[in-house]
């Protein structure tokens, strides 16, 4: 008998070795460089994500589609997961939060040897800012009505200002800002440069569906995986061959 329940257990083994690696859908929208299907790897933080996912077992499958349609798809089950989610309670909601593995850092620029100057936000208060319309940068600077906020349609129209003497300062994700500072803004780039303190820091996660029936387990997953990329090199790697400096620290867990 015993033997036999042996066997049984071996054959068990087996099976689930030879189990075919899960697919799951992953969604983003255009972001660079963090995801973007004309990028290699499909930007930073898809290959990124892809890579833990694969060291975990999976076979991930990108899928770049509008954010809102991203946000919905894994509500309703057409995808497994968002590659790039802040956090957010109602989020949290319907989908399980990996601990973050890269920080967004959003800085604002100014032009070199202006005295403008960021410690606090009275100090925004003489200064015309750029800021792309619709986008959320910080909850108390979004609301802040006594801001010259002029609107822009991106990022790269307000720094074109910005070196024009238009406006005084512009801000963005600050690696968003050295992939088009490092691009289509090369041109200017020696003329701004960044202020060190950041207006905010934001974790970036996945966020696996929690209709999924392991969704826990995969985020386990991927956060050991990701782990390991950070001690064997892997991670900061794929930074540079994107690059871009890896961080030296990640902010902001949520779960």
């Amino acid at each position: 008998m015993r033997r036999r329940c042996g066997f049984a257990f071996f054959a068990l083994l087996l099976a689930a070795a030879s189990t075919p690696a899960e697919t799951l859908r992953m969604a983003a929208d255009v972001w660079p460089p963090f995801t973007d299907a004309s990028l290699p790897g499909n930007g930073l933080a898809t290959e990124l994500v892809s890579t833990a996912l694969k060291r975990a077992g999976h076979r991930p499958e990108f899928v770049q589609v509008p954010w809102a349609r991203a946000l919905r798809g894994v509500q309703v089950g057409d995808y497994d997961l968002i590659v790039n989610a802040w956090y957010s309670d109602e989020r949290a909601g319907y989908g399980q939060f990996s601990s973050p593995y890269l920080t967004n850092r959003i800085l604002f620029l100014k032009r070199k040897g202006s005295d403008v100057l960021f410690q606090a936000p009275a100090d925004l208060q003489n200064s015309s800012i750029a800021v792309v319309r619709g986008y959320s940068y910080l909850p108390s600077f979004d609301a802040d009505a006594g801001l010259n906020k002029v609107p822009v349609k991106d990022f790269q129209m307000g720094a074109r200002m910005l070196a024009a003497g238009r406006v005084q300062l512009t801000l963005e994700d600050e690696l968003v800002a050295r992939f088009y500072l490092s691009r289509e803004l090369a041109g200017i780039r020696e003329r701004l440069e960044f202020l060190a303190r950041p207006l905010s820091e934001n974790g970036l996660h996945i966020l696996v569906r929690r209709s999924h029936p392991r969704h826990r387990q995969l985020v386990e997953e991927f956060d050991q995986a990701m782990q390991g990329m950070r001690k064997d090199g892997t991670y900061q790697a794929i930074f540079a061959r994107h690059g871009l400096p890896a961080p030296e620290r990640t902010c902001c867990a949520s779960e």
